[in-house]
Formats: C-alpha cells, structure tokens, sequence
C-alpha cells in the first residue's frame, strides 16, 4: 500500500501541482487572483478609432466596443524554445501562447523539462478560427519542408505536440474540440489517463486568442452577448457576456506521487464528468437541466463526494436569465434539496466569455480559492433575479470577498463548463492535503542557482527573486534551493550563490556583501573537475560530508556557472525540502505577425 493511501488519499484523487494563466487585466496567476479578490473588471472598452473591423458595422448603433483583450497575444520569446524567428511568426498566436504557458506551468511545478523522467501527456483546446483568421491554411500543392513547418505551425492539432517537442517531452499528445467546454474536457482526458497509467504527469489547459484583439460586437437582442459590455451573472437585468481571449494550463499528477515527490499542491481533482444533451426539447446549444444535472451528479460521484460537502459553486454563469436560470436548476437537481449552503459565483463578470478557456479561468479561480481559503466576489451583481429563488436552493451568491469556512470541515469547489452543442462538463475540486510539519530549518550552507539566455534576462531573474524573497518572508531557503536547482532548466548565462540564511540571498541579489559568495559563468579554467566524481547526471560532490562544506559547495557552484551539468538530485538527497512556486523565467517578448511565405 502507497504511503498516500495510508495517509488517507485516494487513489483517484490527482493533484493541481502546477497553475500557469493569462486572462484580461491579468498577465499571470497572481494578478488574476489578486483582480478576483478586489473585484476588478478586465473589460476593455475602445474608441472607434481602435476599432480593427469595417466602418460600416462600428457606425451601427448596436454595436458594442468592448471585449476581454489579452495584451501581447501578438508577442513570444522564441529563442527560449530554440525556434527561429520565421517558423516563430508562421506559429498561430494560440500555438505560441499555450506554448509559453506550459512552459511557464511546469516551472511553477518545479519541474525542468530536462530532468522529467517518464512520459507527459499533453492535452489541451485551441479554437480553430483563429488560425484561419491569422493566416490562410498551408497550401499542400507540395510537401517540402517549408509546408510542413507552416502545418505544424498553422494546425490546432499540433498546438498540445508542439509543447512535448519544443521543451523536449515525450508523451500523449490530444487537441480536444469541445468548443466552450474544451477546457474541462482536456482536464477530464488527462485524469483519465493519468488514472489508467498511461502517463505519468499531464499539462492540461486551453487557449482562445480572438483575432482581431481590439474588436466589439453587434448586440441582438435575447442573444448571448451583452448589450452594454458588462456581464453580470445571476442579475435580473443581465443581458449576456462579453467574448474574450486568454490561456490557461494546468500541471497534474496522481496525488500520491505527488505528496510522495513533495510537490506544491493548488488542490486536489476529486473528481470529474463529461456528457453531451444530444436530444433535448431545449434549443440547441442551450443547457439541458436533466442531462447537465447527471454530468454535476457523475462528477460528485466519481469522487466519492456527497453534495452537501460542496460549498463552492463556480458556474457557468453567462449572465442570462434564461441560461442562469437553467444552469441553477440543474445544479439544483444535482446537490439536491439543502439550503443555503454553497457559495455560488461566476467569473465572467470579470473577464467575460474566453470562449474553449473559459471553463478554464472558472477552475484556476476555484483552485486558487481553495489554496487560500477565501472566496472572491461576483461582480456586476446588483439586483439578484428573483426567477432564480436561490431561497430554496442549495446556493446563496457570493457578493462580497469572504474567508472560507466550511460546516462540513473541508473546502471542496465544483466547477462547470456548458458549451455550445450540447457539451457539459464538470469537475469537483478540494483543498490541498495538510503538509506535516517539518524541523525547523538549520542554518546550513546551500547552493542557489539562476539562469537565462542572456545578461540582461539575468539581471530580470535576480530582481525578480528578490522581490519574491521580500513578498514571501516566510518562505524556507532548503525549498527555494531545491526548486530552483531541481526546476528550472540550465540557460548559457549562468549565476549562482553559496548562502546559508535568507539575509545573505537577499544582499547576494542586490549584489552587496554579506557573508555569500556569489559567481556568474564567463570565468573559465578556475575548477579542477577531478576533484568531484562523475554520475550519470552529471558531476557530484563525492560524499554527504561536503554538502556542508562551504568550499566544496563553492568549487560545485562555480562548475555549474561555467557550464557544467550538476547531478542536484545527489545534491538535495535525503533533504525534506519541498517543491515551492517561485518567479518564472522573464520572457524577452517581440511581436510576430503573419509570415511572408
């Protein structure tokens, strides 16, 4: 028996140990959380001037100049990839951005593409139009080189196999069309898969880049979209959402590994469940209480999860009445006759309708909720539909931001995605297993290690983790070491530091003195390599005596800034440091547009 399913865990339950996102108003996950805490609304709102479509509609006076933008969906770092910079501009907005976010996903987890062992599946929604919008299909009159890297650049299908490729995995590889649902359906195959053994860790997400970015819309009355750019779930006077872009991408393991590896854990997937309206007496498209009701009520049961220890709704919530209406129903159907008891919200009063990522922006939202135990607001509310009688349902709607806490004891939060012919989707989420407690942390010498391409993008990394240091006084320097060391991936320009507290990091950043000693690569000839043993993973100190000795650290981080592989498992072995999220690689954006083929 597993050491998790002695501690309690199931065997079905997967981890959240990695969350990477960009949504309107937020360029990553602390932003966007920090948006929903405040209440912010990321809707832009543009003058006719800015306005990328025909004169003609922009004059109608039902048109809507508003949108959830995603601010540089046009800009990449291809260099981090190794791509070069035609085969960059060829790639569809949504390849490179779900590209950067893995990336970025992964290193939250801590985890360097490069020392992953075992197979990662890679699953993940795109939307097709978009890379028609951005550029005419490959033409397949030849099958030179040239038309292949354009399909691979082009093609929604390749956007999962392109992460496994450029960061250099191996695993499954499933674009998923679900239109509105995408998102959830991914996580859903990825769970699968996961549960089967199939693989052994999974990036699950989606991406929606809108072309054009700065665009509006032609209001119609009783349709989905909002008359005035607001959304305003569960209002009596909502009249629909607002399209929007973003990208969000999940890193997921079984949670018994996962507490085994000593991963940061987000929260736990207790479970999840897909169905489809087929033939309904609603309008196409429209949610089916009967059969959305099954999909919330398969996800509760496939996780072992009674409804009233649910006390977090985050639902679809399109700011319709009709569509509310029906979404609350079915819910209803699903957690049964309790009152009052789950806290009720959606997020596209914040940032609309991303369109296959917006079950996406739902769950990172419900995750981050869970981590923190709070629960944010629904903006845009102000006058509850009394049609909905959340009275006599097991749902009141969250208005203000609240700590979380729970009657039943334990935070668990379901999440729904419905999308346009029929789709459902459902997942149900919990908090993060209690870590035990450790020892307090000794006062030993430790090896701290950046990178990057360049100079300058080290300089942004060495600020960057100062920052964080000083924002997170908390935080224990065994697990900054042992993520950095062991998650991120080795860049040319290279520096590193041998500290034995976090004032001496801190000064070692700033570049004062302290105590630390501090080396950056472009020093060569300055270590004899003999003196360390060599591994299969490269060079290692050769015994657990010099992982105290503040010399041989020194030789050890002055070999790795000149360019030598480092065997850090060794390094950290037998240590109980943890996986912590810490600042991502800063990216050196430019802007790519349309290839001239």
């Amino acid at each position: 028996m597993s050491e998790a399913v002695e501690q309690g865990y199931e065997p079905g339950d997967i981890a959240i140990i990695g969350i990477s996102c960009r949504f309107p108003g937020a360029p990553n996950k602390m932003q966007y959380w920090e948006n929903l805490l405040r209440g912010r609304e990321g809707i832009s709102f543009y003058t006719k001037d800015e306005i990328e479509v025909d004169e003609a509609i922009i004059n109608n006076p039902a048109y809507v100049r508003a949108t959830g933008a995603l601010d540089g969906y046009d800009q990449f770092d291809p260099a981090v990839f190794g791509i070069g910079d035609r085969m960059a501009a060829a790639m569809t907005p949504e390849n490179r951005v779900f590209l950067e976010a893995s990336w970025e996903a992964l290193e939250d987890a801590s985890y360097d593409p490069e020392r992953v062992r075992g197979e990662v599946g890679v699953y993940a929604s795109a939307n097709p139009q978009s890379a028609a919008l951005y550029s005419s299909p490959p033409d397949w009159v030849s099958v030179g080189p040239e038309v292949i890297d354009r399909s691979n650049a082009w093609l929604p299908d390749t956007i999962t196999s392109n992460v496994l490729y450029y960061l250099g995995l191996t695993g499954e590889a499933v674009t998923v069309t679900a239109v509105c649902s995408g998102f959830h359906y991914a996580v859903h195959l990825a769970c699968q898969s996961l549960l089967l053994g199939q693989t052994d860790m999974a990036i699950a997400g989606g991406v929606m880049v809108r072309l054009p970015q700065r665009r509006g819309y032609l209001w119609e009355e009783g349709r989905i979209l909002s008359h005035d750019g607001h959304c305003r779930p569960f209002d009596a006077k909502g009249t629909g959402s607002v399209l929007a872009s973003g990208v969000a991408a999940l890193v997921l393991k079984p949670l018994g590994q996962a507490v085994a590896d000593r991963d940061h854990i987000y929260a736990t997937i207790k479970g999840t469940a897909i169905n489809n309206n087929g033939v309904s007496a609603m309008a196409y498209g429209l949610a089916q209480p009967e059969r959305l009701s099954a999909c919330i009520a398969g996800a509760m049961q496939a996780g072992d999860v009674a409804p009233d220890t649910v006390s977090m709704y985050e639902a679809n919530g399109f700011g319709m009445p009709v569509t509310d209406s029906l979404e609350v129903r079915a819910a209803h159907l699903a957690f049964g006759k309790q009152s009052g008891t789950c806290s009720i919200g959606s997020v596209k009063g914040n940032i609309g309708h991303a369109g296959v990522v917006a079950g996406g922006s739902g769950a990172v939202k419900a995750a981050l909720a869970l981590y923190n135990r709070s629960l944010p607001p629904t903006i845009n509310l102000t006058e509850i539909n009394e049609e909905l009688d959340f009275p006599s349902t097991p749902f009141f709607p969250q208005l203000e931001l609240a700590d979380w806490e729970p009657e039943c004891g334990i935070r668990r939060a379901g999440v729904t995605a419905i999308g346009g012919g029929g789709y459902n989707a459902h997942l149900v989420l919990e908090e993060p297993p209690r870590t035990a407690e450790r020892p307090i942390e000794d006062r030993r010498p430790r090896i701290i290690t950046l990178s990057a391409l360049d100079d300058a993008g080290l300089a942004r990394q060495r600020t960057a983790l100062s920052t964080w240091c000083a924002e997170n006084p908390d935080a224990r320097l065994d697990d900054m070491a042992f993520s950095l060391n062991l998650g991120r991936k080795a860049l040319p320009s290279r520096w590193a530091a041998v500290v034995s507290t976090r004032d001496e990091l801190r000064d070692a950043l700033s570049g004062e003195g302290g105590g630390g000693r501090v080396f950056t690569s472009g020093r060569k000839g300055r270590v004899n390599l003999a003196r360390f043993r060599r591994t299969d993973d490269g060079i290692a100190l050769n015994s657990s005596d010099e992982t105290r000795d503040v010399l041989a650290l020194s030789e050890l981080a002055v070999a790795w800034v000149e360019g030598e592989r480092v065997n850090f498992d060794l390094l950290h072995a037998g240590e109980r440091s943890h996986r912590i999220p810490l600042p991502n690689y800063p990216f050196a954006h430019r802007r790519f547009w349309r290839a001239d083929w």
